[in-house]
Order: structure tokens, then C-alpha cells, then sequence
């Protein structure tokens, strides 16, 4: 999920109106999400030099973000803000399937149930 700002309203408002309330929500300790409420919120301190808190640690998100910054430095060069939504969700879904074993008509029935009918015309990508 893309979002414009990383204010606390923001982020604690994506994360309200998108994660299911049963959920356990793990961060680091970026101001923004102090005071996150409704959740089972558990943190881990990196500016102390904690990367583990019991079972809580931030080390698959910081995977994924590696994963987006060597596509962007390695495949894409220049993503535009316009369609960045599109970009993480191509490598959502890559993610998501490559760590499956499955062959590759299920992942392609994967990908093409994915997209629906969500077609984008030339203009609308350049304009």
C-alpha cells in the first residue's frame, strides 16, 4: 500500500482501516506509530540497537523493502509516484507466488485472476 505521508494520522489511519483488529502489528519505533491502539502492538527499538523483541522483529519488511530498492536500482531505474501503487504491487504479487511451490499454469491463473479486468490504456500510463 502506497501512502502519501508518514505522519501518524496517515499511517495509523492505513493501518485501521486495513488490518483486520485481531491481528498483531509489528514495528519499529518510528513516531508515527506510537500510541497505535486496538491492536496487539509490538515494537522493536532500533535506535537502541534492538532488532529482536521476543518474537517481534522487522527483519521480513526490511527484506521486502531490499527487494523494491534492487528493482528499482536494477530494473526500472525511474518509477513514477503516478503509478508506484502498480510497482509494489508487482512485487507483492512476485513475492507472494515465488515463495510458493506451485507450477507455473497456477501461477499464471494467479496472476491473471489478479488482474480482473484492470486494463490501462497508453495515455493514462504516459499522460
Amino acid at each position: 500500500m502506497v501512502v502519501n505521508r508518514t505522519n501518524k494520522e496517515t499511517l495509523q489511519g492505513k493501518i485501521q482501516n486495513n488490518v483486520n483488529l485481531q491481528s498483531t502489528v509489528i514495528s519499529d519505533d518510528f513516531r508515527s506509530y506510537l500510541g497505535l491502539s486496538g491492536f496487539n502492538h509490538k515494537t522493536v527499538n532500533h535506535s537502541a540497537k534492538e532488532f529482536v523483541n521476543g518474537m517481534a522483529h522487522t527483519n521480513g519488511i526490511e527484506s521486502v523493502w531490499a527487494v523494491l530498492k534492487r528493482g528499482y536500482n536494477g530494473t526500472f531505474h525511474n518509477i513514477s509516484t503516478k503509478h508506484l501503487n502498480r510497482y509494489v504491487d508487482e512485487f507483492v504479487f512476485r513475492l507472494n507466488e515465488g515463495n510458493c511451490r506451485i507450477d507455473t499454469k497456477d501461477r499464471m491463473e494467479s496472476l491473471f485472476k489478479g488482474i480482473g479486468n484492470n486494463r490501462i490504456s497508453y495515455k493514462e500510463l504516459t499522460g
